[in-house]
Formats: structure tokens, sequence, C-alpha cells
């Protein structure tokens, strides 16, 4: 294969300044500097030359100006900010500009993005979910006959990063209930998506590729021993006295491969491409349900990736390399 010109889309911690009202993790999706590193040193273990282009603000003022550098492929990890559409900027601003990109498109992202779709959507498939339900503000709670079986979860219907969690997010009646989505409709700005709390370990699953997707060797996230809440989803907080963490989990093998299978179904189903994680908790009766899946998941050496390198015994460019490779055979630079 001929040296490729590869541009990537991403935006660091501190991209976009800060504005009035904005809650304390908004820009917890974004990426340091090591994550671009990373990316860069494995498309260059490829033979190819990566090319920072900023992020999807920074994309549209070099398409506009014609000052965009010549590109074979682009590599998208922009998380924008705004809407439920924002994950979508990069890749239809790309699409326009007819540059083959990797990663998922458009549509799926925008999809996955809003929790409450992307349920429904693998629902259809036969992956189990949690009782979910949308609620839009506290006012629509005051009259409703609704028989809220507790404990319940909340958190805002598209968002990333657990961003919007915290120790509170687990509710025990219908005034904490209230103050819950009026938070999330207050400080984020769309509805809460409240869900049966499920009590069991949390996994995640990253899948790879497309003919055929695989599944990598699924992770056990810890929880916070007390709330059993994920400690990745409320570590942003101060914690709480007696904090203490716990993985209650035991990754059988029938079990990994039940996940792995779950996985590579809600990939399919959502339409994703090249990379994604998917995370699943298992209810009380230890079934696997199906959270959310993020075509958008870090690169970053202390993430899902960097575990999986390092239980690999190889370099987090190297597991990259092959993830990229896969990527521009699909876009057929084989």
């Amino acid at each position: 294969m001929r040296q490729l010109s590869i541009g990537i889309v991403f935006e660091l911690f501190g991209s976009y300044p800060a504005q009035p009202g904005d809650p304390p993790d908004a820009d917890a999706e974004y990426e340091p500097e090591e994550t671009i590193e990373a990316l860069e040193a494995a498309i260059a273990r490829l033979g190819h030359r990566p090319l920072r282009i900023g992020n999807p603000e920074d994309l549209l003022a070099q398409l506009g100006k014609r000052e965009l550098p010549a590109l074979d492929a682009a590599l998208n990890i922009a998380e924008a900010r705004g809407g439920r559409n924002r994950e979508a900027w990069a890749p239809v601003l790309l699409e326009m500009a007819r540059i083959p990109t990797l990663g998922s498109d458009a549509l799926t992202l925008s999809l996955t993005l809003d929790k409450y779709w992307a349920a429904s959507v693998v629902a259809r498939a036969g992956v189990a979910v949690p009782a979910q339900r949308v609620v839009a503000s506290a006012s629509e709670l005051k009259n409703d006959a609704i028989p809220w079986l507790f404990p319940l979860f909340v958190k805002p219907r598209w968002e990333g990063a657990s961003k919007g969690i915290r120790a509170s997010s687990k509710v025990f009646d219908r005034a904490s209930l209230a103050r819950e989505v009026e938070r999330i409709a207050r400080d984020y700005r769309q509805p809460a998506l409240v869900e049966e709390f499920l009590p069991g370990a949390e996994y995640t699953v990253t899948v790879v590729g497309n003919d055929p997707p695989r599944a990598l060797p699924v992770v056990q996230r810890a929880l916070e021993a007390d709330s059993r809440i994920g400690v990745h989803a409320i570590s942003a907080e101060a914690p709480p006295a007696g904090w203490q963490t716990c993985v209650p989990g035991e990754l059988d093998a029938r079990l990994e491969a039940e996940l792995a299978d779950l996985a590579i179904r809600s990939y399919r189903e959502l339409a994703c491409l090249d990379f994604a994680r998917a995370d699943f908790r298992l209810d009380a009766e230890g079934r696997p349900r199906f959270l959310e899946m993020n075509p958008l998941p870090t690169f970053a050496p202390d993430g899902t990736f960097g575990v999986l390198a390092e239980l690999e015994g190889r370099p987090l460019d190297a597991l990259l390399a092959d993830v990229i490779r896969a990527g521009l055979e699909r876009l057929g630079f084989g």
C-alpha cells in the first residue's frame, strides 16, 4: 500500500472556552495529548502520515477557506459540543468533502449518543435492556400515576463519558427522582433517562472490525461498594466518607461468550464501523442488560484500549495500528 495522508479530527481538554452555565464535567469526553500521540504512532507504524486537523470547528474553517491539507482518509474521534447531533458534525463535513473516514458514520453516531433510541434499536434485535422512561422535567412527575419501582437511576439522555452521573443519580423515592430530573434538565439542557437500577456487575466489551466484527476480551468495571455505581462514572466527585471499590462479578467463559455475542449483535444492529465499545450490567438474576454503545471510545493509554494492550503484552500503538489497518481495508486501501 502506498503511503497515505490521514487526518485526525479530535478535541483535547480545553479545546472550547467554558460557557456560562456549563456543568463541571462539560469537557469530560475530550482527550489528553497522549491519545493523539498514540494514534499518530499507530498511523506511522503502518507507514502512513498522520496530520492533525483539530476539532470540527477547525475542520469547518479549513474547508471554508480551502485550506484543508490533501487527505486520503480521516480518523474522527471528535465529540463536539451542544445537542444530540454533535458527534455527527465531523463525519458530515468529511462526507461533504468526499474524504473517506474511519469509524462510524454520522447517523450511527447520533443514534448511539441518544441512549433511549439506541436501547430501543438493540432491543428489537433481541438484546435485553433495562426498563426505561424519558422524563423531560420534574413537572411531568407531579400528576403521573406510574408505580415507580425504586431504586432507579437517572442520567442525561444524550451524553457520553458518564457526564451528568453523580452519587445522587441513584434515587430511592419520588422526591429524589424529581430533584435529579430537574438537575439534568437544568445543567445539561436535555431530558433525563430514568431506568431501573441494575444491581449486578458491570462489563465493557470492545468490538473492532467489520466483516466480521470481533469482540476483544471483556473487561469488568469497578463499582463503588456501597452505591454500586461505576467508579468510572463518579470518580470526578470528591470521594464520600468510607469510599471503597469492589469488582463483584465472576467472568467465566460462558458469561464472556454471552457478552461478546450481545456486543457484536448490538454493534451490527447499530451499524457501527471499525471500532466501538458496548457496556452491559447484570440484573438481579445475573442476566446481562445493554446500557449503551460508544462508537467514539477513548484511545487514551489509561482507557480500555490501553488495558487491552497491556493484557496482550504489546504497545498501545500496535493494537491501534491493527484497528486502523482493518478500517483502511474497509475503505478500499488494501
